[in-house]
C-alpha cells in the first residue's frame, strides 16, 4: 500500500513539473542603428596632409 502511495505522489509531481507549452516563443526584433557620417569624413586627413606638404615645398 505504500509503494502505491508514493508511486501516486510521484505520478502527481511529474504531471505538475512539465514547465512551457507549445506556443512560440515571443521573440523582440534587434533594432540595429547606424551612425551617419559627414560626405567631408575621409577627405578631411587628406586635404590637411596636402596643404602641408604644399607649404614645406613653398618654404623651400
Amino acid at each position: 500500500m505504500k509503494k502505491l502511495v508514493i508511486a501516486a505522489a510521484l505520478a502527481g509531481f511529474a504531471s505538475t513539473a512539465s514547465a512551457g507549452n507549445l506556443a512560440e516563443p515571443v521573440v523582440e526584433p534587434v533594432i540595429i542603428e547606424e551612425t551617419e557620417t559627414g560626405s567631408s569624413g575621409g577627405i578631411l586627413l587628406p586635404a590637411l596632409l596636402l596643404v602641408l606638404v604644399a607649404a614645406t615645398l613653398a618654404a623651400s
